[in-house]
């Protein structure tokens, strides 16, 4: 049985949320399993309801863009990849779907491993995110040049290597191409709310090391 392999997926909702207890576990346990996990931000084939890497601020089924803070309360969801890091496990990893070499390489590096492995992947949804087909190549590369999304890979808790931002892009090129923000840009834009967003971003850049000084 030494070489046999096992490869876990499963989308955002499935992983993040329902279940969760059972991936900390199979970290916690360090079990040689990789397992990969196809964020979109909801539970998109259900109806597009929230989960928990639904983003702050934006709309979906289940967090309306009404009320005072319209659109996903800010403060609330996790990062995955941070929580298996913590873990301590052999490999975390993420990456999107604007980077299939990248992502090509993780896949190869993680499998080349034993133990407990993650790989968490950004898979922009054009019906749940309200955009273009033709930009979801854009928007996932969009997500890692504005630092919204970090691209990382770590091992045994610590980041061992980074996606640089060659050059950074506002948060506003990213969530304007997304009907699910459109309520950040009405009549009356929400400024401070985007300044929140753009806030976030900026936090990733400086913890993760993400930005190339040199290229900026």
């Amino acid at each position: 049985m030494a070489d046999v392999r096992v490869v876990a997926q499963g989308g955002d909702g499935g992983t993040t949320d329902i279940g969760f207890g059972c991936l900390s576990g199979m970290f916690e346990r360090n079990d040689d399993v990789l397992y990969i996990c196809y964020d979109n931000g909801g539970y998109m084939n259900t109806g597009v309801q929230r989960s928990s890497a639904t983003p702050p601020a934006a709309r979906t089924a289940t967090t309306m863009p009404v009320g005072p803070e319209p659109g996903n309360v800010f403060g609330q969801g996790k990062f995955v990849p941070a929580i298996a890091m913590a873990h301590e496990i052999p490999y975390v990893a993420t990456a999107t779907v604007a980077g299939l070499h990248d992502l090509e390489y993780k896949v190869t590096k993680a499998m080349g491993m034993r133990g407990a492995r993650y790989i968490h992947i950004l898979v922009p949804c054009p019906l749940g995110w309200g955009a273009a087909s033709q930009d979801t190549i854009k928007l996932a590369r969009l997500a890692k040049e504005t630092g919204i999304f970090p691209v990382f890979e770590a091992e045994h808790g610590e980041v061992t290597g980074v996606l640089k931002i060659r050059r950074q892009q506002p948060v506003e090129e990213y969530l304007r191409l997304q009907k699910r923000y459109a309520h950040l840009f009405g009549k009356t834009p929400a400024v401070a709310t985007i300044a929140r967003l753009q806030a976030a971003a900026d936090k990733n850049i400086r913890k993760y090391g993400l930005l190339d000084q040199e290229a900026n």
